[in-house]
């Protein structure tokens, strides 16, 4: 199995006023092509902090991280923006859409800065919105949609730049339990074909959707273990 990811002893630290608060303490963890991986653990515990520094979004205090066979202590500000724009696709629990844009200009936009014309750009963006089931949406500003709609917009976009990488921060946070069920099921769906899907969460039941959960307690892996008990849901994609 390719490595895609690999942490070595990662630590991140936040002064705040004359405290030091330890986010992460000597966190190592691999992770590989096409894996499903739930990071768990209470709040508090380094879930998101991990999650940003995976992301590329914030740098550790100490301890090395290899992406794709780079470190990107290395890397150039332009180089970790090139990567989060074309090699991780980003989805948040409040789905960080903007709001006077319609749906298509929302997915489209990863493509902008990658440089795609704009024919381009809009043919691959209806596309995956088709992909998630939103063809007939493409026109509807995120309030005119509802929760799930609007994270599967946030879904497209993120898939639209074809990413290695899937970075899910509490997805299913806002939606109802129906709703988060349709979610899970667009997510499973992602990972068969072929993408590395890194879950954040602190809920049990959408944690047993992945096929590996590390467990993090006070900044720590306090257990990294493959799921027996998978969950797994209908097929949600359109193909």
């Amino acid at each position: 199995m390719q490595k895609i990811i690999e942490l070595k002893n990662i630590a991140k630290a936040y002064k705040i006023g004359t405290e030091v608060i330890h986010a992460l303490r000597s966190v190592s963890l691999d992770i590989y092509k096409n894996e499903f991986v739930a990071l768990m653990g209470p709040s508090g515990s380094g879930k998101s902090t991990l999650m940003n520094v995976l992301g590329c979004l914030d740098s550790p205090s100490s301890g090395e991280y290899i992406l794709n066979g780079k470190s990107v202590a290395k890397m150039l500000d332009n180089e970790l923006a090139e990567i989060r724009n074309k090699e991780i696709g980003f989805v948040f629990q409040s789905f960080n859409l903007l709001p006077r844009s319609t749906s298509l200009d929302n997915v489209m936009l990863p493509l902008v800065y990658a440089g795609f014309s704009k024919e381009n750009r809009i043919k691959r963006a209806k596309e995956v919105m088709e992909q998630v089931g939103l063809g007939e949406r493409i026109m509807h500003k995120p309030n005119e949609l509802s929760g799930g709609q609007r994270q599967r917009v946030a879904i497209a976009r993120a898939l639209v730049n074809n990413p290695a990488i899937i970075l899910a921060d509490e997805p299913t946070g806002n939606l109802d339990s129906k709703t988060s069920v349709e979610i899970m099921a667009l997510l499973e769906d992602i990972h068969k074909q072929g993408n590395t899907i890194i879950l954040v969460t602190h809920e049990e039941d959408i944690a047993q959707h992945a096929h590996r959960i590390v467990r993090l307690k006070d900044g720590e892996v306090e257990r990294d273990y493959k799921n027996e008990n998978i969950t797994t849901v209908g097929s949600r994609l359109v193909h």
